[in-house]
């Protein structure tokens, strides 16, 4: 059995709120994609002081056409507004699966 996952990293910038991310932004993106087949969504810090990527969330859909869907929704503007209320970092995103 394959999941679907939309990896989302959140690259440089001047700050980022990780209680705000886990806290606020992680449950919005849940509420506004569920119905669309969002099953979970995580985040994982890198420890690595060198390493490029600030943040990285991990959003587990029931499946492609789920994770193609969410993302043609009118409710991605609300999840991409959020985006300044925790970082100024680039948000770059993967769409592939774990097996």
């Amino acid at each position: 059995m394959t999941n679907e996952i939309m990896i989302v990293t959140c690259t440089g910038g001047l700050f980022f709120d990780r209680d705000y991310y886990i806290n606020v932004h992680l449950p919005l993106a849940l509420e506004c994609w569920r119905q669309y087949g969002l099953k979970s969504a995580s985040a994982f810090f890198p420890r690595d002081a060198d390493a490029p990527d600030v943040a990285i969330g991990i959003y587990n859909f029931r499946d492609k056409a789920a994770i193609h869907a969410a993302l043609a929704s009118r409710e991605t503007e609300t999840v991409m507004a959020d985006v300044p209320r925790f970082t100024d970092a680039r948000v770059s995103r993967t769409i592939g699966f774990s097996a």
